[in-house]
Parts: structure tokens; sequence; C-alpha cells
């Protein structure tokens, strides 16, 4: 059957995520005097990073504790002395400059320039609501879309069945003519699949262990030949 809508998901699909967290690591850092390897940093933080998401998808941890948890055990990890103020100060200010950099994955605007023409495009992001509308817009994109689900807004994050039950109702789709894309196989693919809407995995860091039945992608013009 024909697909009329295409969902994306944003941060690691669209919006390069670890390039912009770099820079904006770099640029509270050096506001707050954080005297640090950068390098050394993120070699802690991105899998504990990784670890607080898979916790806050499963409700494990509040939207609070990821944002102080994720760099009190960074800094602890390193040895770093760093008060719980300046924790609290650096992860507001992480979000507030995140949508400064506005990174995009290559074939970005070509694929979606291609899609446009073809499908009502959106987004279902796990993200913080406060900033996802900021990044697209910063970054050029926003206009592309026309319905973008947050998590926030439905009160429960991807792989939940109810947020893709939501966003399909809420771009009034009909589920046999949609189709789910983004690089977590666990929330983005695995929760599309779930509910029987299908999906494409980017594994654009061309992670093992992939499913083969699962279509997938390790670039964004790739996505051409499956739409």
């Amino acid at each position: 059957m024909k697909i009329e809508h295409v969902f994306f998901d944003l941060d690691h699909t669209l919006w390069d995520f670890d390039k912009n967290s770099d820079l904006t690591f770099q640029k509270v850092f050096e506001i707050n005097k954080i005297q640090i390897n950068i390098s050394d940093f993120l070699e802690v933080y991105l899998p504990l990073n990784l670890k607080y998401w898979k916790l806050y998808r499963e409700e494990k941890v509040s939207k609070s504790d990821l944002r102080y948890g994720r760099l009190k055990n960074t800094f602890d990890a390193i040895n770093y002395d760093v008060s719980d103020d300046v924790i609290d100060k650096i992860a507001i200010e992480y979000i507030n400059y995140l949508a400064d950099f506005n990174h995009l994955f290559v074939g970005t605007f070509e694929l979606l320039d291609y899609l446009k023409e073809k499908y009502q495009l959106h987004i279902i992001t796990n993200g913080f609501e406060e900033i996802q509308s900021k990044k697209m817009i910063n970054s050029k994109i926003y206009h592309y879309f026309d319905k973008i689900i947050t998590s926030d807004s439905v009160g429960v994050k991807k792989p939940n069945p109810k947020v893709f039950k939501y966003a399909l109702e809420y771009a009034n789709a009909d589920i046999e003519k949609s189709i789910m894309i983004g690089d977590n196989l666990e929330a983005d693919v695995q929760g599309a699949l779930n509910i029987g809407l299908k999906a494409i995995h980017c594994n654009f860091n061309n992670s093992k262990n992939i499913n083969s039945n699962i279509p997938t992608v390790t670039s964004l013009l790739e996505l051409k030949q499956y739409l």
C-alpha cells in the first residue's frame, strides 16, 4: 500500500546530536572555567548519557535526574571536583545553548526536499519539548514537518505504544500508509513495529547485531531507495 506519512526521529537521525552536543559542552565549560580535556570528558559521558536516556525512556528517572546524574557521574568518574551548584548551572546552560549549534547529517536537506514533494512529514521525538522546536528552527528544517510530537506532550516516551498511536491520530495518518524512521532500534524501530507500524533503521554507526529483516540504511540519502 502506498506510503503517505513519514515519521522521523530528530536527534541522531536528522540532527547531528553528538557533534552539536560536543560543541555545546566546549562552550559551557569555557563559560564556567571547567579545566578539563573535552575528549576525556566525552569518553566517559557518552555511554553514561545513553544509560540515563534508557532509564528515562523506561520511566525510571525523571528529566531532572537525567540532567544532573549524567554530569555528576561523569565528573566523579574522571575525578574532577565540582559542586552541585555548578553541575546544576552547567545542566541548565547546556540545554540553553544546545540549539545554537545546528549541524545536520549529510543529505538532510536533499532528502527532505525529495520527500516533501511526495509525503506528509512528521517528527516523533523523546527530546525535551522546550528545545526540540528550537533545534529545528535554527537548523532550518522546521518548515518541512506538518506535525511535531514530543514525549513531553504525550506524557510517555518511545517505545511506549501510546506515543506512536497518538502520533498517528494527531497526524490523521493510517498506520498502513505510514512509516517510522529513526536511529534507535529499541525506541524508534521496535517501538513502531510493536504496533504494526513499518520502520526503517538509520544505522549510521554501522552497529552490529542488526536484525536482517529490518530495512536499514547507513546514510540518509539511501532512504530514497525505500521512498
